[in-house]
């Protein structure tokens, strides 16, 4: 293999003191400190510059969502790594790795899972969406789904009692999951996720994402003084719902 010309390495390192400067400003100040000009301005560079590695605000943000997703991806798949031959505890144990993320990395949540990026009611361009085959995120919460979905008989419901109004988006999305899914390298049934099963996905995720929203951000309609516990129990209702047993 060619080694990288000078200019290459270059150009890596300074991409990579870029992106670092990136996440410093996030962790520490929030995500409306990164900027071009605020990065810049501790590198010690012209702003001008910056353009050279990426074509925008937007562009580094992308990027920088990217960075973050795969960082969280990393830290649950060593998690789950002991339950590999079983779904049902993978994926609760990534539901729990992911609310104890987002409590204790505030500002990387906020920017990847609470930013606007699409229309009202549209998660379309979002980074953290579940259907996005190029966001490890997505894949190792799918795959663990997947998993339970091939090994279990679910009680989930049929597919009269999806919301005709719903049916098309749910139909274009249940395309994208089964090629996540066969992406996965996971040998999934595809008769298995059906209009019902894909809509039950999408109320599994919006409810675990929601309640984790509401901790993030002390939005909790009540003081709890046991949050761990209402977590537990949430989950427990989740698994109880498709016929699963939490011990």
């Amino acid at each position: 293999m060619d080694k990288p010309t000078r200019r290459g390495r270059v150009r890596a390192a300074t991409d990579h003191d870029i992106r670092q400067t990136a996440r410093t400003l996030l962790i520490e100040q929030g995500p409306e400190a990164v900027t071009l000009r605020a990065i810049a301005r501790e590198l010690g560079i012209t702003a001008p510059a910056l353009y050279r590695y990426y074509g925008s605000r937007d562009d580094l943000i992308e990027h920088l969502r990217l960075d973050v997703c795969a960082d969280l991806a990393a830290e649950l798949a060593e998690e789950i790594a002991p339950f590999s031959d079983n779904g049902m505890l993978q994926l609760f144990a990534i539901c729990k790795g992911f609310r104890r993320w987002a409590l204790t990395h505030t500002k990387e949540f906020t920017l990847v899972f609470a930013s606007p990026t699409g229309g009202v009611g549209s998660a379309a361009g979002s980074v953290a969406t579940l259907n996005r085959v190029d966001e490890p995120f997505g894949r190792i919460f799918l795959t663990a789904a997947g998993r339970v979905l091939a090994s279990h008989d679910l009680a989930l419901p049929p597919v009269e009692a999806v919301p005709a109004e719903l049916r098309d988006d749910l139909t274009a999305f249940k395309e994208e999951l089964l090629t996540v899914l066969g992406e996965s390298g996971l040998d999934f049934p595809a008769d298995k996720l059906d209009l019902g099963t894909t809509y039950v996905m999408i109320q599994f995720w919006a409810r675990l994402y929601g309640h984790v929203t509401l901790e993030v951000f002390g939005n909790y309609p009540i003081p709890v003084s046991k949050p761990d516990a209402l977590f537990d129990a949430m989950l427990a209702d989740l698994a109880r719902e498709i016929g699963l047993t939490l011990e």
